[in-house]
């Protein structure tokens, strides 16, 4: 039987009056059942602990990021703060949702789906002065007539279609550039014997799959249940534990330990939180697994998180807005200043005081920055003559250092010896004479 045999099956059996029949997360129980008998979709593997660590540190991070709309004309870059984009991308989404909250939810929506939507609310100029994210799942993509139009689900009412100028479409890696795979789909099996490994490890410690002790008895017991309630009543666990038993009738008690060979669900746990970290592309200790970090290499793996990992997705994120939410006279087009948007990624250095102050040495050593721009940057007011950008005096260009020795040469040789007339060796002469005859006498 198919897969789409046995739906219509599964949909058949469902009558109106089943609840199930208008419950939407289980009509896809079918095609989201892993291997291992969980169901895994997009909402369920949130519940597994590196799934969701995951998802909350990729979105989170990019969340913290500032997000700055930048102009560039000729040579000269600045921040187009006096801008509506800018306003609607670094402060407020909507009414209800600051700027953050929102990318940081079309993030979490990317990764858990593969694709992220929002609506593109404008105004009667075409200027677009709202965002509302929408959930994946209510939204498919279609192309009708050479348009590529979005088919938006509603639980009331007929679907709603969008054009592809009043969405913001952000897709994840993709197969064919529009939509893009769900991670949830592809490591299924993953997920799947993660959470099973903590469904089977809450059975065997809740419901008595593994026993705590064994109650042998010489006889046949008539009255089963009356001996295993006595029993409970004294032996249940750890309030209980100093309590008196009395057992009869030659009846012995066991303490039943961990066998060695179940001790290994421990370790297939902890390999399942490195195995969730190869999907996201993500360093394990940020899942906090530090089985295998150090203090020698931790810092090497945030550089690793960095570039491998949040830099990828910064790149994705700020080429579709600036194709999907600036026009061509924004992009430059006109020769008016090309306006486009960048994450600034120094952010990232704001918790790290002392990596945060090493940094700004070494832009103010080069006259990157100035002394007001470091202040600006760790909101303090700027201080008269802040604004000069200085470099260390002993730098100099390759060009010029050949031309400095020549000239350092020159000063520390000796000087030549002047030549002398013959009218002064002859009085020389006569001088080293006229003393030697004073010594001879």
């Amino acid at each position: 039987m198919t897969l789409r045999d046995r739906l219509r099956y599964l949909i058949r059996a469902l009558s109106l009056t089943d609840p199930k029949a208008w419950d939407r997360s289980l009509w896809n129980l079918i095609g989201s059942q892993s291997l291992s008998g969980e169901n895994v979709t997009e909402e369920t593997a949130l519940t597994y602990s590196a799934f969701w660590s995951a998802v909350t540190l990729i979105s989170g991070t990019i969340r913290a990021l500032p997000l700055h709309l930048m102009q560039k004309k000729e040579d000269k870059r600045r921040m187009a703060d006096d801008r509506r984009m800018y306003f609607l991308m670094h402060d407020k989404w909507n009414k209800y949702m600051t700027a953050e909250i929102g990318r940081e939810t079309m993030m979490m929506h990317i990764l858990t789906w593969g694709n992220g939507y929002a609506e593109q609310v404008r105004n009667p100029l075409g200027d677009i002065v709202e965002l509302w994210p929408i959930p994946p799942n209510r939204v498919t993509p279609e192309m009708k007539n050479g348009e590529l139009i979005y088919l938006i689900r509603m639980d009331q009412g007929p679907p709603i279609y969008l054009s592809r100028e009043k969405v913001l479409h952000i897709p994840g890696p993709s197969p064919d550039g529009f939509l893009g795979y769900s991670i949830v789909a592809l490591a299924r099996k993953s997920i799947g014997l993660g959470m099973a490994m903590e469904t089977f490890g809450s059975l065997y410690f809740g419901q008595g799959t593994h026993p705590s002790a064994v109650v042998t008895h010489p006889h046949q017991v008539k009255d089963v249940k009356a001996m295993r309630s006595a029993i409970s009543e004294v032996y249940s666990g750890l309030g209980k534990s100093h309590q008196l038993m009395l057992l009869e009738d030659g009846m012995k008690i066991e303490k039943v330990g961990i066998p060695p060979e179940d001790s290994q669900f421990l370790e297939s746990r902890q390999f399942q939180i490195p195995e969730i970290a190869r999907w996201f592309n993500l360093p394990p200790h940020k899942l906090k697994d530090l089985t295998r970090s150090s203090f020698s290499n931790i810092e090497s793996e945030q550089i690793s998180f960095v570039t491998d990992s949040i830099l990828p997705w910064l790149v994705r994120l700020e080429s579709n807005y600036n194709m999907q939410l600036l026009t061509d006279g924004d992009r430059g087009l006109y020769g008016q200043g090309r306006l486009y948007f960048k994450h600034n990624i120094d952010g990232l250095l704001r918790a790290d005081v002392a990596a945060r102050a090493s940094f700004y040495t070494a832009m103010l050593d080069r006259g990157v920055y100035s002394i007001n721009e470091v202040r600006e940057k760790e909101d303090m007011d700027p201080i008269e003559g802040g604004d000069v950008h200085m470099v260390q005096q002993n730098m100099t260009t390759l060009e010029n250092i050949g031309e400095e020795l020549d000239q350092l040469g020159r000063r520390l040789l000796p000087l030549k010896p002047k030549e002398k007339t013959q009218k002064e060796e002859e009085e020389e002469m006569m001088m080293r004479a006229g003393n030697l005859r004073r010594i001879t006498r």
